[in-house]
């Protein structure tokens, strides 16, 4: 469960036995979410300040994202991703 990001006490992974469609998995405290890579909410409970950051961070991001996510498909080594700041 690589750690691809993290910004205002917000992590963010992407699991390598992880199901399509393309998504990543967002925890902040006691929540977790995962999103779309477009940063659209698809399961799980989040705060609604801290969902906004995660929004604007996979809509700057979504490109690092995608390939992300071929690398997890793949079983390569993902790389870390700018946060927010």
């Amino acid at each position: 469960m690589p750690t691809i990001s993290m910004f205002y006490g917000i992590l963010i992974r992407m699991y390598y036995d992880d199901h399509n469609p393309a998504h990543f998995h967002a925890y902040y405290n006691n929540y977790e979410a995962i999103f779309d890579l477009n940063g659209k909410k698809l399961k799980g409970s989040f705060p609604q300040n801290k969902l906004k950051l995660v929004e604007a961070w996979s809509i700057i991001h979504k490109e690092e994202l995608e390939a992300n996510w071929l690398l997890c498909k793949n079983n390569e080594k993902l790389f870390e991703i700018q946060p927010l700041s």
